[in-house]
């Protein structure tokens, strides 16, 4: 029942910060948690950020105090900011909803790289 649609990837230098998007059509209410995901090749999608209904946050250890993540109720989209990027940051980042019933909502992804 939900959409969702990140956006704002792209080449970063390392050191450098972007701001990902992630557009959510649907209600929000109906969502218990929203989270970026991101995958490398040859790896795992992982958990970067998450955020509940509520308002709490947690964070990969990797990406602490580096990441920040935020929801806009009112435009229906959830942010994702990234800072002080490293090459290792690099990956297809994904939005996440987790919705009534515990489903699980998925973008189609954002490229984001970080390269000199």
């Amino acid at each position: 029942q939900l959409q969702l649609v990140e956006s704002g990837g792209g080449l970063v230098q390392p050191g450098g910060s972007l701001r990902l998007s992630c557009a959510v059509s649907g209600s929000m209410f109906s969502i218990d948690a929203m989270g970026w995901y991101r995958q490398a090749p040859g790896k795992q999608r992982a958990l970067v950020a998450r955020i509940t209904s509520g308002g709490s946050t947690n964070y990969a250890d990797s990406v602490k105090g580096r990441v920040t993540i935020s929801r806009n109720n009112a435009k229906n989209t959830v942010y994702l900011q990234l800072t002080s990027l490293k090459p290792e940051d690099t990956a297809v980042y994904y939005c996440n909803a987790q919705a009534m019933g515990l489903i699980n909502y998925w973008g189609q992804g954002t490229q984001v790289t970080v390269s000199s």
